[in-house]
């Protein structure tokens, strides 16, 4: 850290896209490209708000301006709405938004051109939405964790979570630019193939599959966010700790936690 304080986080959000199957819920992972944020890991689809992103909140529905705010109890709520669906389409291409019929497209492959455009911030995103008659679907997003980066951290992020259902007949295909793959899993999977040593995953990503993994549907995942957001969202911020010289970043609740910190 730096003589002049900590980094500034940046304000960012991040989206568990959730489908069912035989064995439980299932939830989307994506590898990050090494030298980007969270670099050769596993995490949800996600990235910071543009400064624009305000352009898009004429082409949101399912909640109004007001309603967003409540939700995520500041005054640019529909920016982080906007960006995680925005991120999630140039990332997955799985797109959160429905037409004036309020039906999903279910062949989101036919806008494989215009997701690179908004990717290179060649198209603008709130004009692809207009241009293909689409409105994002902010009521399919269900607040549930906010996490800020580690104070000594040199980039830090101030980051919202969601979780929603897959629209049906969508599918997943990684950008193959800042994500190398993807994967649905089943949160214990996940979870026992990063305790095997396979996959890497930053800690947000692996304490949020922990509570997730005692939901066994999709809609009962989608209840248990809807109870986190009524009981009321807590930033969650890591410490950096040295335990017998070991490194760790407890959060409340957690063994090692300073005292200090949860006065």
């Amino acid at each position: 850290m730096s003589n002049e304080g900590p980094a500034t986080p940046r304000p960012s959000a991040t989206i568990v896209m959730a489908r069912d199957s035989d064995a439980g819920p299932e939830v989307l992972l994506v590898k990050r490209r090494a030298g980007y944020a969270f670099g050769n890991a596993y995490a949800f689809p996600g990235g910071v708000i543009n400064p624009d992103e305000s352009e898009a909140r004429p082409v949101c529905s399912g909640r109004n301006e007001n309603e967003a705010n409540a939700i995520l109890a500041i005054d640019n709520a529909l920016d982080y709405y906007s960006a995680v669906i925005r991120e999630l389409f140039e990332e997955t291409g799985i797109l959160l938004a429905r037409d004036t019929n309020g039906n999903w497209p279910a062949n989101t492959k036919i806008y494989a051109e215009q997701r690179t455009l908004v990717d290179r911030s060649e198209l603008a995103w709130p004009e692809f939405l207009r241009n293909e008659g689409l409105c994002m679907a902010i009521d399919a997003l269900h607040y549930f964790a906010w996490w800020i980066t580690p104070v000594n951290s040199p980039t830090r992020w101030t980051t919202r979570f969601f979780v929603a259902p897959v629209p049906p007949d969508q599918t997943a295909e990684h950008d193959g630019k800042e994500v190398t793959d993807s994967c649905w899993k089943r949160p214990e999977d996940a979870l026992n193939l990063r305790l095997a040593g396979e996959i890497k995953m930053p800690q947000p990503t692996r304490r949020n599959l922990d509570l997730m993994a005692e939901c066994n549907s999709v809609e009962a995942l989608l209840l248990w966010a809807d109870a986190e957001q009524q009981a009321g969202i807590n930033s969650i911020c890591p410490v950096q700790v040295f335990v017998n010289g070991e490194e760790l970043y407890p959060i409340p609740g957690d063994e090692h936690y300073p005292a200090a910190e949860s006065a």
